[in-house]
């Protein structure tokens, strides 16, 4: 019997693999459902980290596409001020998936395959972490180094996802429009002053009202954290840790999910194969987390020439998504920046364990 703490996504991932591999699992849930914690959010599946498209790597992760989940080669990236840029991708930057207990949500859909394998799972329920062997409990609240906050809704605008780069609607962050066969979600993602949430927000539908006539309709609110770690404790006693629980996210613009389904998918592979998943994760994640610090870092001191220098000196790169999965690579050019940008990192985040 494996016990499993949690059913987000890292958890689902790791179950499903089990139960693949005919081990009898069990996960405990403290919320009511899978996905309980999300209202309908449209989150991206990055799609530039890894050369192999990720509904690839999901089905060599034995997950199955029964969720929704709409590809986006195309983005308009603008600073709120005079420059904006069109880019157009030779591969799906992102993939748009529905978090929450609605159906068509990656939670639900990760759900299924699980309860679909014999898989068990206990909501409303937990067990004390030394009795797990899998801990998949979500983000460290006291490891928080971005929020976003927003809205979904229904409309008739047409399928878009729009990226906005201000300190006024989101500060050291980003504000984004997504919309998708009739949904939308427009959100603010904050990596400084969380306080200021809700005025970045208002400046957030302010800047989007400017720039298009906006249909919302049944607007819902939505929100959430940011988690991350480069002590990673992969491990605490016997039990693997895996997702967010363990620190995995993406310090430059916190795009987590395929993290966190790969972590699963390890603990898994370590259970059956007899392996060190320490290990495994630590050669998995540890130079591209180290990445995100570098990115962040040359982020934020880029930004002070203007948001507008940076869209253009993106638009100017031939194969963006090529130049983004190469940023994610920890090069030579990180290796010298990398001890400047944790210093930095550090002062910045204090209660990150960077």
């Amino acid at each position: 019997m494996i016990k499993i703490l949690g059913a987000g996504p890292s958890g689902l991932s790791a179950a499903i693999n089990l139960a693949k591999a005919g081990y009898e699992v069990e996960i405990y849930e403290r919320k009511k459902d899978c996905g309980d914690r999300f209202l309908g959010d449209l989150q991206g599946l990055e799609n530039w980290t890894n050369t192999e498209d990720i509904t690839q790597t999901l089905k060599g992760m034995n997950i199955d596409i029964n969720f929704d989940c709409h590809p986006f080669d195309k983005l308009l990236l603008a600073d709120g001020k005079k420059t904006s840029k069109e880019f157009e991708f030779k591969a799906p930057l992102f993939y748009l998936v529905k978090r929450g207990n609605m159906p068509g949500t990656l939670d639900q859909g990760l759900k299924q395959q699980a309860l679909d394998l014999g898989v068990k799972i206990h909501f409303k329920a937990t067990i004390p972490e030394t009795e797990a062997d899998i801990i998949a409990t979500g983000p460290n609240t006291r490891e928080i180094f971005a929020t976003d906050k927003g809205i979904v809704f229904k409309t008739n605008m047409p399928d878009m996802a729009v990226g906005l780069v201000n300190d006024k609607v989101a500060i050291k962050g980003y504000s984004y429009m997504l919309i998708t066969k009739g949904y939308g979600c427009i959100c603010t993602v904050l990596f400084e002053d969380f306080n200021r949430t809700d005025a970045c927000f208002k400046e957030t539908m302010k800047a989007f009202e400017g720039m298009f006539t906006l249909d919302i309709q049944e607007p819902k609110k939505v929100g959430g954290i940011g988690a991350f770690s480069l002590q990673n404790n992969f491990m605490q006693g016997n039990a693997m840790r895996v997702g967010e629980s363990s620190g995995l996210q993406d310090l430059l613009w916190g795009f987590g999910i395929r993290s966190a389904i790969t972590s699963g998918y390890l603990a898994a592979q370590a259970i059956i194969h007899k392996k060190d998943y320490a290990a495994m994760a630590e050669n998995q994640f540890k130079e591209k987390l180290k990445a995100t610090v570098v990115l962040r870092y040359i982020y934020e001191k880029l930004s002070r020439y203007g948001y507008g220098f940076l869209v253009k000196y993106a638009h100017n790169k031939v194969d963006t998504i090529h130049f983004l999965h190469r940023a994610h690579l920890f090069g030579k050019k990180h290796k010298f920046i990398y001890p400047f940008a944790l210093r930095s990192m550090k002062k910045r985040f204090p209660d990150l364990k960077l």
